[in-house]
């Protein structure tokens, strides 16, 4: 095998034999194929694409290059869930103590930051001492106790995926519907599930942005589940705009936190209660969607997905106070409010500049394992279709310094398009669409 060869077949549209493509990915986790031809080879299949045998074999070669979880002794059911990212989604943070609370048991490994959206292992390492670098072993105790855990991929675990997740993060080959679902298939397949459950997000602020490629990609993630046995279903769900009001790392995990508290945004608390149903119904099929609805609303009414979150954090080395505080979060040293240059409608509040803004003030990456600034952000008070008074505050930039509060009030104020009443309103529907195939 010539790497080179194999980078100018795909380069010229070449369908790749699946014993080729197997040699060349297991040579870069040898270390034999370095980081920019394997940088070559993604932008080849990002543009030319790559047919299902060839994202079979990624899948194979991701879940083989490491360990396999065996949870079958755990007496509840195993689910999990796992979201193509966007701006503001914060989801998972409040989703697995939830569905933890209710029975289920959630071995959720979860990513960092890709390109434009924020990472569930960023968001939790804002909170103090939060480790998401675990073993497998104390991985698998933490679930035991607490009925979730949440971390990183290992070198235990898809670690080719790890490497490739993050030279795409930095090469521009984020959107690629194969390598996203051969990504996250990768790691869900290792964990042993009895169920999945993916949120596919579409919008602008996603890297979906059209309703059909965000259902060809959900339905690629379900038949790859179906192909191994894992029952799976994706819901699509809406980012033409931020998810909640807080977009930033710390800002998300603080506006988590207050969704167990029953304090978050009405849209995020909707997502998370219906996520949570869908849960259920993956670990339970006898389960209606009433039913298990009722479930979830009752363990956050009752205080138990926050108490469930308290005993994460503990558990995985965290700071637990902040769960009681969760205001400690918002940490940066500069925080200004923007207000509105007119009066008028809030036609639309576009993600993709918000998490490119996040980015330019530090809180995102530009290269492969920069760190990110837990602090900055933004805190939006209005959302489409919100009428405006001139001068009235649409927001809060949090930032570094002066220089970083300045940026990011442009940022804003460009996120956030003013209309006239009467304009038409960005606004796609919480979740559009269901996929599911029939499971024996």
């Amino acid at each position: 095998m010539i790497p080179a060869r194999v980078i100018e077949a795909k380069r010229d549209g070449e369908r790749l034999d699946p014993s080729l493509l197997t040699a060349f990915l297991e040579a870069y986790l040898r270390g034999e194929v370095p980081d920019y031809q394997m940088a070559a080879f993604l932008m080849a299949a990002y543009l030319r694409g790559l047919d299902d045998d060839e994202t079979a074999v990624f899948v194979a070669c991701m879940v083989g290059s490491g360990d396999t979880l065996d949870l079958s002794h755990l007496p509840g059911p195993r689910v999990d869930k796992h979201s193509t990212g966007g701006v503001g989604d914060k989801v998972s943070l409040a989703l697995a103590p939830l569905a933890a609370s209710i029975g289920l048991y959630v071995p959720m490994i979860s990513g960092r930051a890709l390109g434009h959206t924020g990472g569930t292992l960023d968001k939790l390492e804002a909170i103090p001492g939060f480790r998401t670098d675990l073993s497998l072993a104390r991985f698998k105790k933490v679930l035991e106790e607490v009925g979730c855990a949440m971390i990183g991929q290992t070198t235990e675990i898809a670690p080719l995926d790890r490497r490739l997740y993050a030279l795409r993060d930095v090469t521009g080959t984020v959107s690629s519907i194969p390598l996203i679902a051969a990504s996250i298939m990768s790691k869900k397949l290792a964990e042993g599930l009895d169920g999945l459950l993916l949120d596919v997000k579409v919008g602008s602020g996603a890297f979906m942005t059209s309703e059909e490629d965000a259902a060809a990609l959900a339905e690629k993630m379900v038949g790859i589940g179906a192909a191994h046995g894992l029952q799976t279903v994706a819901l699509l769900t809406a980012m033409d705009r931020p998810l909640g009001r807080a977009v930033g790392v710390g800002l998300e995990t603080a506006e988590a936190i207050r969704c167990l508290r029953n304090e978050g945004p009405g849209d995020l608390r909707e997502l998370v209660v219906t996520e949570a149903a869908e849960m259920v119904r993956l670990g339970d099929r006898g389960v209606t969607v009433e039913q298990a609805r009722e479930r979830a609303e009752a363990a956050l009414a009752s205080g138990g997905a926050l108490d469930r979150l308290r005993k994460l954090v503990e558990a995985q080395g965290g700071d637990a106070g902040v769960v009681d505080a969760p205001d400690r979060l918002r940490s940066a040293a500069e925080q200004r409010a923007v207000r509105a240059p007119r009066a008028g409608l809030v036609v639309e509040v576009e993600p993709r500049v918000l998490g490119e803004g996040v980015i330019a003030l530090g809180g995102g990456r530009l290269i492969m394992h920069q760190p990110v600034d837990p602090g900055v952000g933004f805190e939006l008070d209005v959302t489409p279709g919100d009428t405006v008074e001139a001068g009235q505050q649409m927001g809060t930039v949090h930032a570094r310094d002066t220089a970083g509060a300045d940026l990011g009030t442009e940022v804003l104020l460009r996120a956030v398009r003013l209309g006239d009443e009467g304009d038409p309103v960005v606004c796609r529907s919480l979740v559009s669409d269901r996929v599911e195939r029939p499971f024996p």
